[in-house]
């Protein structure tokens, strides 16, 4: 029965804080940058365009440097996805998306350091790793030396 209670408390708190994420100004630029995004047929056409030009690439890649569009494709493709990242509005949503992971991150970090030093956290971000390794051939917590 205790462990129940406690479960249902961990979740009611669990469920208050991602309330309190997604009512936050970092979600809420998140959105409005993707909106941007989605709804800008300009942007969409530039999508769009690499899109299909990926698929190209990915075509002539199975051939290598032997495909007869092989330059022209890969050229193409760097081209677009360049013309693509420097849109405004893929570059404020990618700073966006980059914001709120980190926010993630941190909030994952502190959790997880709430809970022991010791415990392993994946942000994906190298600037939140943890300095405390523990475990097989790091000489830790198992006593290895490997």
């Amino acid at each position: 029965m205790l462990a129940t209670l406690e479960s249902v408390q961990i979740l009611d708190t669990a469920e208050r804080i991602a309330k309190m994420i997604l009512n936050s100004d970092v979600v809420e630029n998140y959105r409005q940058c993707l909106y941007k995004m989605k709804t800008s047929s300009e942007t969409q056409e530039k999508i769009e365009r690499f899109t299909k030009l990926k698929e190209q690439y990915e075509y002539v890649q199975r051939f290598g440097r032997y495909h007869p569009d092989y330059q022209t494709i890969m050229k193409e493709t760097r081209l677009a996805k360049r013309e693509m990242d420097m849109d405004e509005n893929v570059a404020n949503f990618k700073r966006a998306e980059t914001e709120l992971q980190n926010l993630l991150d941190e909030i994952s970090l502190i959790i997880g350091r709430s809970v022991s030093e010791s415990v392993k956290v994946e942000t994906g971000n190298p600037f939140f790793e943890t300095k405390h390794k523990v475990g097989c051939s790091t000489g830790g917590s198992c006593g290895c030396s490997a």
